[in-house]
């Protein structure tokens, strides 16, 4: 199964794997409303398929994923219309990788910041190839998370770990993750993608009803913390962040001097 090139998400079968390719390159694949409808009807649609054992989501063009797109963010702003519903795509989106019956990999490449992030905390298994740049990236541009993470980082990272690259912006090297146990494994440039079908196709080699039910399992736990909660909690955050802070116009100098370079 494939959609045609030109469009947002690339859907392929990969035997048993279900890989779904982020494209919109010339944005580094940055999240707009297209490119979430079509990843959440695709995560639809590989759970609903007998013959997908396992999803694999990764990027095209030079980035995994920046986050959201600026531009849309600014253009919500500029209508008066509050980013809030846009977001909780997203952040529906995120649980719905933690809680589908389907193990979901990443494959991280070039940049994974801030929503790209946010995709890949979600995941059973995350790998990124050398020197991809990963980190949550929100404050840089005047913003805190909406799509999950702030509830994730620190229990998947660490929590000295997950503070500073929440509170600090900064972007650190795939190699750095390693020590944390949260990256698989760091591939050679060029590779990702190969190395990420391996390790699907080892999930997908071991799918059967005990699988789904251990995974169903640690999404159940999750919620002895209140996970809806926190992500309800996150969310408002982020809207009483938009509506007290000029971030359009943060996001409007933001987006003019990357036009000026």
């Amino acid at each position: 199964m494939s959609v045609l090139p030109d469009t947002v998400l690339r859907v392929e079968q990969a035997g048993p794997v279900r890989q779904l390719v982020l494209n919109r390159p010339r944005h580094r694949n940055a999240l707009n409303a297209a490119l979430v409808d079509a990843m959440t009807e695709a995560l639809a649609d590989a759970e609903h398929d007998p013959a997908t054992r396992a999803l694999l989501i990764r990027g095209s063009g030079p980035s995994f994923c920046a986050g959201a797109d600026l531009g849309h963010l600014l253009a919500l702003a500029e209508s008066e219309e509050s980013p809030v519903p846009f977001l909780r795509t997203i952040s529906d989106f995120t649980r719905r990788i933690e809680t589908s019956p389907l193990p979901v990999v990443a494959v991280l490449h070039g940049h994974a910041v801030a929503g790209g992030l946010e995709i890949a905390l979600a995941c059973d298994a995350v790998l990124a190839e050398a020197g991809t740049l990963i980190g949550d990236g929100h404050i840089r541009n005047h913003l805190v998370p909406g799509a999950g993470s702030a509830v994730r980082i620190r229990r998947k990272l660490g929590d000295s770990l997950g503070r500073w690259l929440g509170m600090s912006g900064e972007l650190l090297p795939a190699e750095r993750f390693l020590a944390t146990g949260w990256l698989h494994t760091v591939a050679e440039p060029g590779h990702g993608a190969d190395e990420g079908l391996r390790v699907a196709e080892t999930l997908a080699a071991a799918a059967n009803p005990a699988q789904s039910a251990m995974k169903r399992l640690f999404a159940e736990l999750d919620q002895v913390h209140d996970v809806e909660r926190a992500l309800a909690h996150e969310l408002d955050a982020f809207d009483r962040h938009w509506s007290t802070h000029d971030v359009p116009r943060a996001l409007d100098r933001f987006l003019s001097r990357r036009s000026a370079s």
